[in-house]
């Protein structure tokens, strides 16, 4: 497949006329339409602008042969508007995540629990994704406490790629494999601190039992969503995960009087295991805290929701932009000369002046000290 082909691939991924390539490039339509059809090739200036615009390296423009199959993103509820938009907006981070791990010679293979390969859609059940919660509990050393740990984890430890991003409804998220940067998953920016904890609990679901229900995936898919039942599966591991059985039951009991326990605990217990109070109250249900109706648990729900702008006092600080340990790699591969001022400035979406400034301050990373020997 030529470049044409490729240069028409990468704009139908993106979802733009021709049109609307040229409002952003400036580069004439009527050279567009040549460029698709092989009739003549972009100057290296057009092609970056392509390039840039459609999210896509110049090497993928310029490779020969068969494009391959397409990475697939799994959301649990695909956006309002801009899905393809958004969609590659987070594969580009998810390959320049990648290309920095290579740069700087750090990369971290995905390590993650296996799930039971013999298992399959069909014959899945929630006992399998309790199973599930309890041996990445186990396999992860995340204690009683995962909600304050599985993040570092998930990304220092077993290779997981987190990303962060505005979109509606801010009740989605989306998790992605892939041959060539691994495993991803994309959270809403907007979400409370809590809520990102549950969404990315219950992506990691779909990372570990991908090869389970991603089995008859199409070759052109490239966008899909969860099954009804799927999502119910990793609703069930996220919250066996972040709140394991025992210590929920330790907690509430210690705050149980004469048989009742107030709202206000109940937010302090919530805050401990750093979920909402509303999922806590759902858990207390399934693992036998609560012996009420349907209806009660509801209305316990509906009440706690009311008094949450009063009791909830948790910090709600918005994730930075970046991934931590990626930023942290870009201004390391930039200061040993692995990436331009340029290229470091579009990774971290800043002004090449702004880019010079981390050169040009004083650190001693190659600096050694001694370790007492093991």
């Amino acid at each position: 497949m030529g470049i044409g082909e490729r240069l028409k691939f990468a704009r139908d991924r993106v979802a733009l006329t021709l049109a609307q390539v040229h409002d952003k490039t400036r580069v004439g339509q009527s050279s567009l339409s040549d460029f698709e059809n092989s009739r003549r090739e972009p100057s290296l200036s057009q092609l970056q602008a392509l390039s840039k615009l459609y999210r896509r390296s110049i090497a993928f423009f310029l490779a020969e042969g068969p494009i391959p199959q397409e990475d697939v993103v799994l959301w649990r509820q695909r956006p309002d508007a801009g899905t393809e938009d958004i969609e590659s907006k987070f594969l580009k981070l998810c390959e320049q995540y990648h290309n920095l791990e290579v740069w700087t010679g750090q990369t971290i293979p995905v390590c993650l629990p296996k799930a039971d390969s013999s298992m399959d859609a069909a014959t899945y059940t929630y006992a399998n994704a309790m199973g599930l919660a309890k041996g990445v509990l186990n396999a992860l050393n995340l204690g009683d406490r995962p909600a304050l740990s599985l993040p570092s984890v998930l990304e220092e430890v077993c290779g997981v790629k987190i990303f962060y991003m505005d979109f509606e409804p801010t009740g989605t998220a989306a998790s992605a494999y892939s041959k060539t940067f691994g495993a991803a998953v994309l959270l809403n920016r907007k979400n409370k601190r809590w809520r990102r904890n549950f969404d990315l609990a219950h992506e990691l679901f779909h990372l570990l039992t991908w090869n389970i229900f991603r089995q008859n995936v199409a070759p052109d898919v490239t966008s899909t969503c969860a099954s009804e039942q799927e999502e119910k599966f990793a609703t069930c591991f996220a919250r066996n995960l972040l709140m394991p059985a025992d210590a929920i039951r330790v907690v509430i009991h210690s705050k149980v009087k004469e048989g009742r326990i107030t709202y206000g605990a109940l937010f302090d217990a919530a805050r401990q295991f750093d979920v909402s109070t509303e999922a806590l109250i759902w858990h207390m249900s399934y693992v036998g805290l609560l012996q009420s109706t349907e209806e009660n648990k509801k209305a316990m729900i509906d009440q706690a929701k009311a008094l949450t702008s009063r009791m909830d006092e948790r910090d709600n600080t918005l994730p930075p932009l970046w991934p931590e340990r990626y930023r942290v790699l870009a201004i390391k591969a930039f200061r040993h000369g692995a990436i331009s001022t340029g290229r470091f400035a579009e990774y971290l979406n800043i002004s090449r002046q702004e880019a010079m400034s981390y050169v040009e301050q004083e650190f001693k990373e190659d600096e050694e000290v001694s370790v007492a020997s093991a």
